[in-house]
């Protein structure tokens, strides 16, 4: 019976085979005698070879040339030109052996030689030694710590607040602890390089506003609310930030925190707030932009700081709300991997902390100075000033460009070196130029100080004016 069937079978086929169309029967034909090539065929052909003689390989080895592992840099770069500080960059500056008023180091509240400060990090140093060769998870942890923590937590009225070792790392840990690949992160187009680095270890998706335009953040935010209608189960598990300074470290700008406040609510987004320069300078006590406005401090997800300016020290702190923070606990890179911040600086840092609280009128000090100064450098031909006459770092910025930035940069350092050898310290302002996402104008950067007194103030600007003037006209 099988035998039979198996015969049918093969006269079916056969059948088959006759009815076919003859077009059919040929790429059949082709596709089997394909696969038989293959098979059979190698898969490449060794090239003949040629041995080259000791002398010419020889000659191609001194002929090649590596491509350089780096672009080539001229020589008087200033990132390799430095200008050398002998003693501390407080009131006066000694640099390359010069003295000078210091108009270019953020001390703000004139706490880098504060005595006190310096004998509380004194005592530090002989008790705990200089740093702490450990991260916080793994023996890094020293009280002193958890003391500073709990200062800075209570001095900004918030649940909690955690320190890094280094300023630039804060933020920049901090944005990534939170927001990850497929989150949505509006930020302005002014936000500084630790902003910009943080959000690209993110991997988020990254989307930009005009510097400060609250119209131009809701046309975004409204337009990813249509996106998001689109796609409603995608929009459940995206989370939406909005990243902004307090004060703008490439602008010398603050930020519309009161009309930002609203959009969060509005489009129900998180806020982190940096606020690096603000901490220590705007507000009543110096708690920065919320104070400044008047703003609940609940209604900002995470405020980040670097204790690099108003405190005299070293590193930064985030706070917030307590599930907040002890996130980044668990997924801060800077807390997690680097080494604690050195006890000294700590305690240099609560120290600073007391100062601010027991002398609450320095920051209106520092404010009527910077007023003083922010007037008396309007109507310089050629310069113009660009930031908020309450800041304690603006710049100043070529009223035309040449049309070439190197030219810029040049003039403008012209003015820096000549004012420097009239006895005023500044600096232009840096950039990493093929890093930043949008490359700010060159400018000086001036900073005012609560030490700086009204006759140095008044010749420091007559001096940029002077100098100004004998430069670009």
């Amino acid at each position: 019976m099988a035998a039979v069937a198996e015969q049918w079978v093969l006269v079916e086929m056969v059948q088959a085979l006759y009815e076919a169309p003859a077009y059919h029967l040929i790429l059949e034909g082709i596709l089997i005698l394909w696969i038989i090539r293959l098979l059979f065929s190698k898969t490449y052909k060794l090239q003949e070879r040629s041995d080259l003689t000791l002398k010419e390989k020889e000659e191609l080895i001194e002929e090649w040339q590596p491509e350089p592992l780096v672009p080539p840099v001229s020589k008087d770069h200033p990132a390799l030109n430095y200008n050398i500080v002998s003693g501390p960059p407080s009131h006066n500056i000694v640099v390359n052996g010069k003295e000078c008023v210091n108009f270019a180091s953020f001390n703000f509240l004139g706490l880098l030689d504060n005595p006190r400060v310096k004998a509380a990090a004194l005592a530090s140093l002989k008790k705990y030694g200089v740093g702490t060769c450990g991260p916080r998870g793994f023996y890094g942890t020293f009280d002193v710590h958890l003391d500073l923590e709990d200062r800075l937590a209570k001095f900004m009225k918030t649940e909690e607040a955690i320190i890094y070792s280094y300023g630039f790392a804060t933020i920049a840990s901090a944005v990534p602890a939170y927001s990850k690949r497929g989150d949505i992160v509006f930020v302005d187009k002014a936000a500084c390089f630790a902003i910009q680095k943080g959000l690209q270890a993110s991997r988020s998706d990254i989307k930009l506003f005009k510097h400060n335009d609250m119209d131009d953040l809701e046309r975004l935010l409204k337009e990813q609310e249509i996106e998001d209608q689109k796609n409603p189960r995608k929009a459940r598990v995206t989370r939406r930030f909005i990243v902004v300074e307090g004060l703008y470290m490439n602008t010398g700008t603050i930020c519309p925190l009161p009309e930002l406040v609203k959009l969060k609510y509005k489009y129900k987004a998180r806020i982190f707030l940096e606020e690096s320069l603000s901490f220590g300078v705007l507000g009543e006590h110096g708690r920065g932009v919320t104070e400044h406005f008047g703003i609940n401090i609940d209604d900002i997800d995470l405020i980040s700081a670097n204790m690099e300016n108003s405190l005299a020290s070293i590193g930064g702190f985030c706070c917030g709300r307590s599930f907040v923070i002890d996130h980044q606990r668990l997924s801060g890179q800077g807390y997690c991997f680097s080494a604690s911040l050195p006890p000294l600086l700590a305690a240099a840092a609560i120290e600073a902390l007391n100062i601010m609280e027991e002398n609450p009128g320095i920051f209106a000090v520092l404010k009527e100075k910077c007023k003083r100064i922010h007037k008396a450098l309007q109507g310089i031909p050629g310069l113009k000033v660009v930031g908020e006459s309450i800041s304690p770092a603006f710049h100043l910025q070529l009223e035309e460009s040449t049309g070439s930035r190197e030219e810029d940069v040049k003039l403008l350092q012209e003015i820096v070196d000549q004012c420097m050898d009239r006895g005023v310290a500044l600096t232009q302002a840096r950039y990493l130029e093929k890093e930043e996402k949008h490359l700010p104008p060159p400018s000086i950067r001036v900073v005012v100080t609560v030490e700086q007194t009204e006759e140095e103030l008044e010749k420091a600007a007559a001096t940029i004016s002077e100098v100004a003037q004998s430069v670009l006209l």
